[in-house]
């Protein structure tokens, strides 16, 4: 394996890199790493020509942070594809709040393709670093390691690349005084990276899903249901259903006040499990689903029903009128779909909004049915299929999720159904 110091380069591929950034964490440091897509002139053309956690695909996918966990960070990049005017990119990392210097940290790598470059921290009092950089040279792609630090964090660094950047905050009107302005919620990410830091990289991409659905301040409980029929065998031996867990525990931490995800399973018979805690997520479904409830107790069927009254039992018994907002996972095999139906009708004067999620299965039957639905107060429940939970990428399933849930909070709250 090459490795290159500050200054030295190497010729790289020109399509499908996978760059991987290491930096040893450090407790209660957030450090960002992002990449500038850049001209001749080393600047942006727009906000478009960045790539970071709160916009983690830039130019068509060509730039694309994939993966940010435990002080590493992954790009994967397509530089063949990229338009002609851009001439380089530029990787970055940035200290949060400029909590520490750089020197605090152990050296940085950077590794792809046989490649490393490693940037020396002994000495480096700057709270931003440009790390290193492709850049095109005689049609071939060559990638540079730099080093180079600024002073005040990304500020600086932003203006650097020719991002406009407003750090100035306005003056409240003299004859006007400024509205009281409500605490702020601690960041998802930050809570989620203080007990389950393997999922802080879920945690971002939740927090931007969330703010495009215009849903970063809504309250509401967040339950799961799962599906534990036996052709779901494979999808739990897979370890498939702990990443629907995992994914689904951010929103749950980020909606709901005491940060718990209420969870069922079910088959002929049906099962609340303990709630989901950033405490005890890890191995959760191995340890509470498979270990304590196999076939020999809660059977093998699908009986959809039973556990749909018992979330209505169990959240109708609380009363109010917080929103409650359910990820119901199914593999298919329906053939209760009159019962189903009835069921959701009722329950659609009730706070609760149904978000049914069909995964690699089949005869879906009454829940494809019930976007369409008539007879019922307003539309409380939605359905989407995706053919391999595993392929789907968090982006894309936050987003899906969250689709139809703004648009029943605000027919529910019309209806008095929701404060």
């Amino acid at each position: 394996m090459s490795i290159l110091t500050p200054g030295a380069n190497a010729p790289v591929p020109s399509s499908n890199i996978s760059t991987t950034i290491t930096l040893r964490p450090l407790a209660g440091v957030e450090v960002d790493v992002s990449a500038f897509l850049l001209k001749a002139d080393g600047k942006v053309r727009d906000d478009g020509d960045m790539c970071f956690y709160g916009q983690p695909s830039a130019v068509g996918g060509n730039v694309v942070l994939a993966d940010s966990y435990g002080g590493t960070t992954v790009f994967r990049l397509n530089l063949a594809a990229l338009d002609a005017a851009i001439e380089k990119v530029s990787l970055t990392a940035t200290i949060h709040e400029n909590k520490v210097r750089f020197s605090s940290f152990p050296d940085i790598n950077i590794e792809m393709s046989g490649l490393r470059a490693t940037v020396p921290t002994e000495g480096k009092t700057e709270t931003a670093l440009i790390l290193g950089e492709f850049y095109r040279r005689n049609g071939e792609w060559k990638f540079r390691c730099v080093g180079q630090g600024f002073e005040g964090g990304l500020a600086p660094l932003a203006r650097h690349f020719g991002v406009v950047v407003d750090d100035t905050p306005a003056a409240p009107t003299p004859a006007t005084p400024p509205p009281p302005v409500a605490p702020p919620r601690v960041s998802l990410e930050k809570r989620v990276a203080e007990k389950a830091p393997h999922l802080v990289s879920l945690a971002k991409k939740a927090q931007v899903s969330l703010e495009k659905n215009k849903l970063a301040n809504v309250v509401a409980t967040v339950g799961l249901v799962l599906d534990k029929s036996g052709s779901m065998g494979f999808q739990y031996s897979k370890g498939r259903v702990q990443e629907v867990v995992d994914r689904v525990v951010p929103l749950a931490v980020h909606f709901d006040d005491n940060g718990e995800l209420d969870c069922w399973i079910f088959a002929d018979k049906q099962k609340k499990l303990p709630n989901v805690t950033l405490d005890n997520v890890k191995d959760f479904v191995k340890r509470e689903a498979e270990k304590k409830y196999g076939m020999f107790k809660i059977g093998a069927g699908n009986n959809e029903p039973a556990v749909i009254k018992d979330i209505v039992e169990f959240f109708g018994a609380r009363g109010g009128k917080d929103p409650v907002f359910i990820i119901f996972i199914s593999d298919g095999g329906i053939y209760k779909n009159e019962e189903i139906k009835k069921l959701i009708k009722d329950a659609s004067k009730l706070p609760i909004f149904w978000q049914f999620v069909g995964v690699g299965g089949s005869r879906y039957g009454a829940l494809q049915e019930l976007d369409t639905m008539t007879g019922r107060l307003v539309d409380n429940a939605g359905f989407f299929a995706i053919d391999d939970l595993h392929k789907i990428s968090e982006e894309e399933l936050y987003d899906r999720l969250m689709s139809e849930f703004p648009v029943w909070l605000k027919a529910a709250r019309e209806k008095g159904i929701i404060a």
